[in-house]
Order: C-alpha cells, then structure tokens, then sequence
C-alpha cells in the first residue's frame, strides 16, 4: 500500500476470503471484524480507490450485503467512501458500484436488462478466457516459452477479439458510466487451487515481457511527460522475431499516427495510417499482410548478405519519425548477453532483496537467438546469493524463447555482487563428451559487475 501511494496506483482493497460461506452466525461476525480491521488499517491511504467489503465470488445472503456496507460507513463516514459487489450478488442495491463485463458485439453491461443512472459500473477482472477451470485451455494464458505465435493469440484476445468477449477495445467502447476494468493478471504466478501456473500474465513469473505488453504500452500517450517515472512517450515494436517459423503477416504495436515498416526485399516500404475516431482502444493492431518471406532470407544468408535481411519500423508524428525499432534474423549463437533487469533502482544490501538477471543467447550483432536448446550455468561471488534449487533444476537454467533469468538475493553485507554465466551442455551432450565435435565446440562465459548499496 506504501508502494502504491508512492507510485500513484489505485486499489480496490478486498476482504479476505474467495467462494465460501457458512451459515453458521460466527462465520458473519468473523468477516464483520475483518472488515473493520480492514478499514482501520487502510483508510488513510490515499491509494484506496474503492473498498470491496464482501466475500469475492461468494454467494452470501442480502442481510450481509446491508450489514459490510453499514460497517464501512461507520468506519469511514465519508462522502467519497465507494463500496463495489458484483451485479448479479444479493444485496447490490446498497452497493454505489457494480461489477460487471461489457461484451464484443454487444455492448452495455452484462447480466442487466437496465442500466441504473445512479451506478457506476466497473469491470472487476477481464481477460482470462480460460475453459472449464480444470482443464486451463485457453488463449490467454501463454507461456512465453512456447514462442511469438501463442503470444501474437494472446495479445489480440486482449486487445480486440472477433467473438462475443470483454477486450480492451470494448472497455473504450462503452460510456463513461462504466469505469473501465483490471486486467487479470499482470504477471504469471503460481496459484493455490490448481497445480498448473497462471500464464495469463503480459509479463512472465520474472517480469519478462511477452508480446501484450508491448501491445498496452502502444495504448499509452504519445506526447512525453518528463515527470513520470514510468516509461513513456511514443513507440513503435515489431512482433516478429524473423525466424523460419515467423508468420508472414507482420505485427507492429505502435501509439504514432503513423508506421512506415520497410522489409530489406528491394526495399519495399508498407504505411499504416491510424484513423481518426472517437471509440475503441487508442491504438488498434497494426498487421502489415504478406511480408515477411524466410526464402528471401535463405537467399541473402548464402550470399553472406545477413546485414540486408532486417525489418525496420518507424513511428511517425506530424510527419516526423520519433520512434524505431529493427529486428534482424539472429544467426549462429556466439556469445551471451548478461544483464541486470532492475529498472534502474539500487539494490539494498538487507538480505532479501531481490534482482533478475537475465541470460541470453546471442548471435555476434547481438541478435538473440530465440530458437535454441542450450542451458547456462550461473555462478555468484561477492555478498549475494542465487535463488536456485537442486529439486527444480533452477541451475543450469533452460534458455526459453532466447533468454534465462534468474533471481539473486542480496545478503546483509555492503560490495559488488559478481555474476557469471556459462553455457553447459546438455544431456545429450553429456553423452558425447569425447566426440571431436564437442571437443571443438567453445563454451561462452560473460560476467556482470552490480554494485549493492
């Protein structure tokens, strides 16, 4: 909650407990006293947006629904006190904010014949188009291993779909009564209830983007405000990786009013113009159809012509180019790139602080190599340790989608942690020690240097 006054995040602060209810008077008063601790604990946040004082996706009586709202109000007797429940749940009239989904194709609010003038309508969480919640078939959830052709699904599931769903672009296409809506979820996490990990996440567990990410931040302003501390400004991002399994179709997530893509095939050049409108998302998916071509590639390659094979997008505003971004496919793994993925803040030297440092395989321009099996090897020096486990393998790390992340705790001690990451062989490998093959092969070591405060 610290963090999120500092930053400048609403929250909506929820009760403890999820799809349970006992009949049994002490289960109420239990929930009464949590929500008054609650109250208490956070009502001088200046985060708090709004308060849901009920018992989430829980099918509670109405008396109860009268009775956390009247606790709410004792405790923060305030006119911009805002309680929010789900429309369908007992009790909603005594809520100023209902949960609902406006739908694709539809409109309006979801599950109600009538939209109230005196509610504000807000959509809890959207996105998780997951099946019979046992199975988990669904596609949002992507495992950013599994490559750019999953994450392209899923970044246009939540951007704008072509069946009857809550998207981003339908939250823009309903009046102001309806607020808007969370996204579920952020990151990839682990979860309780199932054994399978929730891979609905823009970022992976290690806050490694996946291809959505890069399509929200296209929906953000193109004029640059200075004073945020979040990036900001305008973008331009090619979601094609360039690969023999790359779709033709090129995507391209961009806030200009503008993006000239230009493929290396006599230099041929492709514009996409954003129209001028007034409803759905700021910056719809721009697809530049038939363009990328892996033959025309294999040609360059054998003529040792790598340098000419790239695509290159420009974002344009007012007629100017204020944003690029070139991709080139990546050739014959060379190297690896380490770095600290820290968003630019000191590491406290506390014991538990925690850093990504993230390994990846590159060619010899520094292209990362999406497509390979290796695994690397991390070894620590200095006051710092590696979060790792024998039991799941954590070291050597498997490099997934180009890159291998890992997590390092800072200890108590002041001093420059030192990372070193090591190709290993695989099993396989393992098997053919002796061969000449492996003998020949060079094994690639980078060390990276943070200094912990």
């Amino acid at each position: 909650m610290d963090a999120c006054d500092e930053l400048g995040l609403f929250v909506i602060v929820n009760t403890p407990g999820w799809q349970f209810w006992n009949k049994e008077p002490i289960f109420a008063q239990r929930v009464y006293s949590d929500i008054r601790n609650m109250v208490r604990r956070d009502r001088n946040h200046p985060s708090v947006w709004m308060w849901e004082p009920i018992l989430n996706e829980t099918w509670y009586p109405e008396d109860f629904a009268k009775n956390v709202v009247d606790i709410l109000h004792e405790e923060y007797p305030y006119p911009y006190c805002y309680a929010g429940c789900d429309v369908t749940a007992k009790g909603h009239e005594y809520f100023p904010i209902h949960f609902t989904h406006p739908l694709n194709g539809a409109g309006g609010a979801f599950n109600t014949s009538k939209i109230d003038p005196k509610i504000s309508y807000f959509t809890r969480e959207w996105g998780d188009n997951v099946d019979d919640w046992n199975s988990h078939n669904s596609p949002s959830r992507v495992n950013r291993a599994w490559g750019e052709i999953p994450m392209l699904v899923q970044a246009q599931g939540y951007a704008k779909t072509d069946y009857k769903y809550t998207c981003y672009d339908v939250l823009y296409r309903n009046t102001r009564q309806h607020m808007g809506g969370c996204l579920w979820h952020s990151f990839d996490h682990q979860r309780g209830y199932h054994p399978d990990p929730f891979y609905g996440g823009i970022m992976d567990a290690f806050r490694q983007p996946k291809l959505s990410y890069y399509m929200f931040c296209a929906q953000r302003p193109v004029e640059k405000n200075n004073r945020l501390i979040a990036e900001n400004g305008p973008m331009v991002f090619i979601a094609n990786a360039m690969t023999p399994f790359s779709p033709k179709d090129v995507t391209v997530y961009s806030n200009c009013d503008e993006v000239r893509l230009t493929y290396c095939k006599n230099g041929k050049q492709f514009i996409y113009k954003k129209e001028k409108t007034d409803e759905g998302m700021p910056s719809p998916i721009i697809t530049f159809k038939d363009v990328w071509d892996v033959m025309y590639d294999k040609q360059l390659a054998r003529k040792n012509k790598h340098e000419e094979s790239y695509l290159l997008a420009e974002g344009i505003v007012d007629g100017e180019v204020v944003a690029t971004h070139k991709v080139m496919p990546a050739r014959r793994p060379s190297k690896i790139i380490l770095w600290a993925d820290n968003e630019g803040t000191e590491t406290i030297a506390d014991g538990s602080d925690l850093i990504t440092v993230i390994a990846a395989i590159a060619d010899e321009n520094g292209n990362i190599k999406r497509l390979n099996n290796y695994h690397i090897k991390f070894e620590i020096e200095g006051p710092g340790e590696l979060v790792a486990s024998k039991e799941t393998f954590t070291n050597p790390r498997e490099v997934q989608w180009g890159t291998a992340p890992i997590l390092v705790r800072a200890k108590a001690q002041t001093g420059n942690i030192k990372v070193k990451a090591s190709v290993v062989p695989t099993e396989y490998t393992r098997r053919c020690l002796l061969s000449s093959l492996y003998q020949q092969q060079k094994l690639y070591t980078r060390l990276l240097s943070m200094r912990m405060n």
